[in-house]
């Protein structure tokens, strides 16, 4: 365990929905708003500082109904005080412009994913123009994006953008490893990952998730390496092998004990406001 990693804060991110698992899946996914802000209040009361949100329709399929994520933030704000609220501009929610209705919202952050690449039965597109009229927007609503890197070339093209003014530095990148065709949960690559953020973004934080089994190992890759880490039903559905997480809370405590094995605290919201440059809650 690097010397500088105990003692450090770390940021739990708990991803509540995604647009893929349904309750055929895990009973415990929440579907509806009023099931996603108890889902989030339980992770939150776990140690959950930042809530990365996906909306649904009632039959279940992906949604970028702004008059949702309206509801899920208001319910967000009321029940869970000082979380971050970070919104999804994923692909499979929508389409073109529609994959950031939400965004005058002006949620805390948002993802964005800055290059496309293979998802196991597709190509996930996000053409240049698009990127850069999302990262537009989140700059004019004050809105910090989460950088998805699902390759290597997104944490290049991340610094590229925050160097020629489309992002606003200092950049905060994820990522995401274990996405079937794209990048495999591979520890040299995970600590080469590290290695490039440390070259072209120095003064960034970062990040990491894990799909499916690969979850719990990128957790603690991530602890162990003083980055944030990444949980919930989104990404994976199983609390081991053969049994089924009873809750988005459950995964996040999985998270928390890391943190005490490689004696890091878990980070508070306002510890993580502070920590990833963010506006105070009602400011």
């Amino acid at each position: 365990m690097p010397e500088s990693v105990a003692g450090k804060p770390c940021i739990i991110c708990v991803a509540i929905t995604g647009s893929l698992p349904t309750k055929a899946n895990n009973p415990a996914v929440p579907i509806t708003v009023e099931e996603q802000i108890e889902s989030t209040q339980q992770a939150f009361e776990a140690g959950a500082s930042i809530v990365h949100a996906h909306v649904r329709n009632d039959d279940q399929t992906p949604s970028s109904d702004p008059e949702k994520f309206a509801r899920l933030q208001e319910g967000v704000k009321k029940h869970c005080p000082g979380m971050i609220i970070q919104f999804s501009t994923g692909g499979r929610s929508g389409a073109g412009q529609a994959r950031g209705a939400m965004l005058p919202l002006k949620p805390d952050m948002a993802s964005l994913s800055v290059g496309s690449n293979n998802f196991p039965t597709r190509v996930y597109e996000n053409p240049p123009d698009l990127v850069d009229w999302l990262a537009s927007e989140m700059l004019a609503y004050d809105i910090k994006p989460e950088i998805e890197a699902f390759d290597l070339s997104h944490i290049h093209q991340a610094a590229a953008m925050q160097k020629d003014g489309r992002l606003k530095a200092p950049a905060y990148v994820q990522f995401v490893m274990g996405v079937k065709n794209a990048m495999p949960a591979d520890k040299d690559v995970f600590d080469y990952y590290i290695r490039t953020m440390e070259r072209l973004l120095p003064d960034s934080q970062w990040c990491a998730a894990g799909i499916g089994r690969e979850q719990f190992v990128l957790n603690e890759w991530t602890v162990s390496s003083g980055g944030h880490a990444r949980t919930g039903l989104e990404d994976n559905v199983r609390i081991d092998k053969d049994t089924l997480a009873p809750s988005n809370a459950a995964l996040v405590r999985r998270v928390t004990e890391l943190c005490g094995k490689y004696e890091r605290p878990v980070a508070t919201p306002a510890q993580a406001r502070q920590i990833l440059g963010l506006r105070p809650q009602g400011a």
